[in-house]
């Protein structure tokens, strides 16, 4: 090598000699030069390595073999160093190891103790020093002095990299028209010459620490690189960006390229992000597809991957397409010139009942807006195709050189942003926002379908992305994170103490006992592990070779924080498809999410990595890639974080183009009307019809980028892959027995959540019935909400409440409740069951809604959609309550009756809690509106707590929704209540009349409190009104009352009975109170009558047979009365005569008192002896002719 000028070295280096089929390897750090030559005719003789270095200074020069022996073409020592004893002229300093040289002298030249005859030879040299120099080859006969070196001479060679030239006596050129470095296959060249690259060591020399800046990497380097792709075609077909980050990583400092890289990534998602929408979305496009280059180098996108992606960037961005601010920003008006909404249909996608013909001028309309939305969807589809190209790099698991593959870095880097969004939801700067979560869901489905598929045509025996789930051993062997989140159980570390047996003989998974105390890792040992825990696992030391005990570092508190999740059990795991020995049993320690490896994932040689701890339920299948497994199972997390969330927030805009279209209607309803007179109010008419048709323009070219980007047909078809495959987990889970406790909560509220979207959100635009296997998909996640709603092994009590009104929701619709209806006849009347069990176990008010759902539209007068009192006062009204249309279930209503008739002991249960319920929400409600009364009546003005309004409200609907399960038993089981023979049928009835006498007499009394505060008509209680607990009431009696004297005798005998009440439902009055309000009124009383739309002619006739029929026994019952002393009656009621007796303490009451009581309490009235008995009382006293034996005694 020759040199001139002063201020040039070489530094420290080592360096390899080496034959070109062998890789050459580089060492150490700093620029070097590579030097290369293909040993031809004129250097077949024997030539060594020379340096000249004059005036330069080099700090390191070392040459190795690659192997020990001896290659052909080679002669001199095994290890090259320089040669100090001849072929040098000037000043020149050389270390003492001969691996250094310093070059004073104007120009010197120094040669190596080696040389080459044959074959192609490669040496590397590492420059540290600036200034100009050649090096090369040359043989034994060259003689050099201070003005002339290497490549002076006839029988030398040399490169000059400062002036890109070629020396050979004379010089040339090296690289013609600026085309300076290329690469051909494994090689760098000039031309198609083999070089050395010092010109390049030199450029990124000077501009390396330029390239650390952020303005210029933004301006200069991201704007070079997107010129590049200029050019058009695809991302491959531009190597020459790949080239030049191969030339980043060969000629810059690590910390360099580091920095240059996240700048540009962070340059390019600034781009991305901020950038303005254009009609074709080019500019998105075109950074994109910059992030796509960058991300196909291999080293550039590991690197990117481990440090800045996911935790300097947020780029989650990357996957997002932003809706414009403005229409006009993103070129909608010329997408879509010609608007459109549909104008007759209600909220929540439900059709019109006024079905007209689409005109003409509407059908045109609604076609040219379609047309315009297939236009914009086109266009960005192919946006959406680049950001899963991305995924796709990332999860690129077979570019293992060099380190681990993408998506075992990306795995670890996706827990833990998952993590973050999870134990961070109150803290808006660390969450991810939801509109961005929904964009990465949807991307990260499709490549995660990519590949899984892929796995599919490779391995046969696999599952097909469409039988994709997650397999339950995920949830209780520990290889996977589930952070803080609830378990189906509870905590964790409580299941695992209670549940260590079940997991030990189901799934070979033993908890080691000593550990079980501690709650967390934070609560061990930080130093070593306990002698007592060491004595319980020799076993275990012994199958790994005596091995060795628990390192210090794994009960540090770092780790021990990292894996809170786990609670802190040691858990060893047997592989289920051998017998062990016990020496045999292998010890698997919980790794944090930073500590995994591919093995611990994938598994290998028996391990089975995140499927270790199989249970005997699971089929022996392969399903795919455990790597893919943590994957969907990280989705199906995201989109219980946010994505449900911002799916329903979207649907607003759906509502607002609704709004303003029934705004504009009756605007032009209003126009049609006005007197041509009224010219100032047509004129303020037409403005706002001006104003409602440019909102709806915008609105509705908004909507169709909404229904684009979110609510697409496509994006249907991931969300319900998505609901399929959770409750494809769920059934595997379910069959492992109590493990079932391990699932996470969230994939039963994925499964509900993701059909409320499916059903609510996406229609009426794509309709879910229209997706292939909707009825089998609709039977089974019925089934599972039947079975899991009462489900013991689930103890929290948010997820319980969302399984019942998820199931309340459910038997609301005709397709879902005959979804329910075709699920297994066992599950059915299990659910009827435990829908019947005691009220007091569980939420009684959502089991009795749904019961409720299941008779509307058998019931009495109870077939109406919207509460007719509320149509008669305010029919204009558009926002009153609307309820679905009835769809009643014969079938379960038939196996509830199977029910309550053959389980003697559940039939009394269930309706002593509908009564004392009832008897509860009645009350409540009474107190709660004479509490409004004596607000409204003060003279000071007083506002009534609009919470307050809304309990009394939801008392009167749970009075009302009771009452109709007590018609519904009595319909459908009458003998409950009137075939005495039972044991409890006469209190049942008995009770059963006292509680409806006072809903009677407290709601039809004469300018009673109850008429007060329905005349009030205060906003919130809207639903409070006559016909609805009056209708139910009269369905009640008349079923009790036509053709049974027996329930006749108990209505009459009750105290509170007035004749008057039953008279008030047909309108009809006492003559005394006509007489008394004749000079008054012509005030208007509640009739049945007047509701003829909502009762049947048959069902008023039935009314009017029952008023005759108790008119004509209340005055039989009159006539033959005896009087009755005071000593004779009851002392706890005194409306009954004394009719038992106590055992022991011979204290007296009638029987429905005492059979009341001995429900909740056994203690006498009086003496507060505790009963043992109750026999017959009759006057004059005898001896006892029956005996009732006390309930439980």
């Amino acid at each position: 090598m020759t040199s001139r000028g002063a201020g040039t070295a070489f530094s420290r280096k080592n360096y390899r000699l080496s034959t070109e089929p062998e890789k050459s390897k580089v060492t150490g750090m700093g620029l070097y030069a590579l030097c290369k030559s293909r040993t031809s005719s004129s250097w077949r003789h024997s030539s060594g390595v020379l340096i000249n270095p004059a005036q330069l200074s080099l700090t390191g020069f070392f040459a190795t073999l690659v192997s020990d022996q001896v290659a052909e073409g080679r002669l001199g020592p095994s290890t090259v160093v320089l040669d100090h004893t001849s072929g040098f002229e000037g000043l020149l300093l050389v270390d003492d190891d001969l691996l250094g040289v310093i070059g004073h002298s104007n120009f010197g030249s120094i040669r190596a103790t080696t040389c080459v005859y044959k074959g192609k030879w490669i040496y590397e040299v590492l420059i540290s020093s600036q200034g100009l120099m050649q090096i090369g080859w040359c043989t034994l006969n060259c003689r050099f002095n201070q003005e002339e070196g290497v490549g002076d001479t006839p029988d030398s060679y040399a490169y000059d990299g400062n002036r890109v030239r070629k020396w050979n006596v004379t010089t040339t050129n090296y690289g013609k028209e600026g085309k300076l470095v290329e690469k051909d296959t494994s090689m760098w060249q000039l031309q198609g010459e083999p070089t050395v690259l010092i010109t390049l060591a030199h450029i990124f020399n000077y501009f390396s620490p330029l390239m650390c800046k952020v303005y210029l990497v933004e301006d200069v380097l991201m704007t070079f690189l997107l010129s590049i792709l200029e050019r058009g075609g695809a991302v491959d077909a531009h190597p020459l960006i790949q080239q030049l980050l191969d030339l980043m990583w060969l000629l810059m400092e690590e910390y360099e390229v580091h920095e240059c890289l996240k700048q540009l990534l962070m340059s390019l998602l600034r781009a991305y992000r901020f950038s303005p929408i254009i009609p074709d979305l080019g500019l998105q496009i075109h950074y994109l597809r910059l992030t796509i280059a960058v991300l196909k180098h291999e080293k550039s996108r590991k690197y990117l991957l481990s440090n800045v992606l996911f935790d300097v960037l947020r780029s989650v961005v990357f996957f997002y397409i932003k809706s414009p601010l403005r229409v006009e920003e993103a070129g909608l008006q010329e997408l879509i010139p010609t608007t459109w909404w549909p104008n007759r249909f209600t909220k929540e996608g439900k059709e019109s009942k006024e079905v007209k013909e689409e005109s003409a001028e509407e059908r045109l309309r609604r076609r040219a807006y379609e047309r315009g939305c297939q236009r914009l969807k086109k266009r960005i589809e192919v946006v959406e195709g680049l950001q899963v190209q991305i995924l796709k790099l990332l999860l690129n698991n077979k570019d293992r050189g060099g380190g681990e593959a993408s998506r075992y870095i990306f795995l670890n880097k996706f827990r833990k942003f998952l993590q973050e969004n999870a134990s961070n939801r109150g803290n808006l700067t660390v969450l991810c926002p939801p509109e961005y979560m929904v964009c990465f869901l949807h991307r990260l489905i499709a490549a995660l379908r990519f590949f899984w598929d892929g796995h599919k045509a490779k391995t046969p025996a696999a599952l097909s992305s469409e039988e994709a789930y997650i397999p339950p051993q995920l949830f209780y062997n520990g290889k996977v994170d589930y952070f803080d989140l609830q378990r189906l159980g509870g905590l964790l570390s409580h299941l695992k103490k209670t549940l260590k047996d079940d997991l030990a003989a189901k799934a070979n998974v033993l908890i080691d006992p000593a550990e079980l105390q501690a709650v967390t890792m934070d609560d061990l040992d930080e130093d070593e592990e306990s002698a007592t825990s060491a004595a319980q696992r020799p076993s275990a030391a012994l199958a790994i070779g005596g091995a060795l005990a628990r390192p210090g570092w794994l009960s540090s508190p770092t780790l021990g924080r990292a894996n809170r999740f786990l609670s802190t059990a040691a858990v060893s795991l047997m592989n289920p498809r051998r017998p062990l020995g016990t020496l045999e049993k292998i010890k698997v320690r919980t790794l944090s999410v930073e500590q995994r490896t591919e093995e611990d994932i994938e598994g290998s040689h028996g391990n089975e990595g995140l499927l270790l701890g199989r249970p005997p339920e699971e089929p022996d299948q392969p399903i795919t890639e455990n790597s893919l497994l943590e994957i969907l199972d990280g989705i199906v997390m995201m989109y219980n974080l946010s994505v449900h969330q911002q799916l329903g927030k979207m649907v607003g805009v759906s509502d607002d183009v609704n709004e303003y279209a029934m705004a504009l209607k009756d605007t032009e309803e209003k126009i049609s009307r006005c007197p041509k007179r009224r010219r100032d109010i047509h004129e303020e008419l037409l403005k706002s019809q001006k104003v409602f048709s440019e909102k709806l323009n915008h609105l509705s070219r908004r909507l169709a980028w909404i229904n684009v980007t979110i609510y697409s047909k496509e994006k249907m078809q991931d969300i319900y892959w998505l609901l399929r495959v959770c409750i494809r987990t769920i059934e595997h889970g379910d069959r492992t027995g109590s493990l079932f406790a391990f699932m996470p909560e969230f994939y039963l509220s994925v499964a509900m959540n993701s059909y409320s979207a499916l059903k609510n959100y996406f229609s009426p635009v794509n309709s879910m019935e229209e997706l292939p296997g909707y009825e089998e998909t609709l039977m089974r996640l019925a089934a599972i909400l039947a079975k899991h709603f009462a489900d013991s092994r689930i103890v929290g009590t948010d997820i319980r409440d969302s399984l019942m009104q998820a199931l309340a929701s459910y038997v609301c619709y005709p397709h879902s409740l005959r979804a329910v209806e075709r699920i297994p006849e066992e599950q059915r009347i299990s659910m009827m069951k435990n829908l019947l069990a005691p009220y007091e176990q569980r939420p009684w008010a959502q089991t009795n809604w749904i019961l409720v759902r299941l008779w509307r539209g058998c019931g009495f007068g109870y077939r109406y959609t919207r509460l007719p009192h509320l149509l008669k006062t305010k029919p204009e009204d558009a926002s009153l309550p609307s309820l679905q249309k009835p769809c009643p279930s014969t079938l379960l209503q038939r196996h509830m009756a199977d029910l309550l008739r053959s389980d003697r002991d559940l039939a009394p249960s269930f309706l002593n809690s509908v009564l004392n319920q009832l008897n509860w929400a009645f009350s409540e409600f009474i107190g709660m509106i004479q509490e409004i009364q004596q607000a409204a009546e003060r003279l000071e003005r007083n506002f009534v707590d609009s919470r307050q309004l809304k309990v009394c409200a939801t008392c009167f609907d749970l009075s009302v929704s009771l009452l109709r399960v007590l018609e519904m038993t009595v319909t459908l089981a009458p003998e409950i209540f009137l075939d005495w023979n039972r044991p409890s049928s006469e209190l049942l009835l008995r009770r059963l009349a006292q509680l409806l006498n006072q809903v009677l007499n407290r709601v039809t009394a004469e300018r009673n409190l109850f008429d007060r505060v329905v005349n009030l008509r205060l906003p919130g209680l809207e639903s409070v009104d006559h016909y609805p607990i009056l209708v139910a009431v009269t369905g009640i009696l008349v079923r009790l009352l036509v053709d049974t004297d027996r329930a006749t005798a108990v209505l009459l005998a009750d105290p509170c009975f007035q004749l008057r009440s039953i008279q008030y439902l047909l309108g009809h009055a006492e003559p005394l109170a006509l007489a008394a309000a004749a000079p008054a009124t012509d005030k208007r009383h509640f009739s049945l009558h007047t509701y003829t739309e909502y009762i049947s002619a048959e069902e008023l006739a039935k009314v009017d047979k029952m008023l005759s029929h108790l008119s004509e026994e209340s005055k039989q019952a009159a006539a033959t009365t005896l009087p009755t002393s005071e000593e004779d009656l009851c002392p706890i009621c005194y409306a009954h005569p004394i009719s038992a007796i106590f055992r022991p303490c011979s204290h007296k009451s009638c029987k429905a008192c005492i059979n009341q009581h001995l429900m909740n309490n056994k203690d006498c009235f009086f003496c507060k002896a505790t009963i043992t008995g109750v026999d017959d009382f009759t006057k004059p006293p005898t001896t006892a002719t029956s005996s009732a034996a006390l309930p439980g005694s």
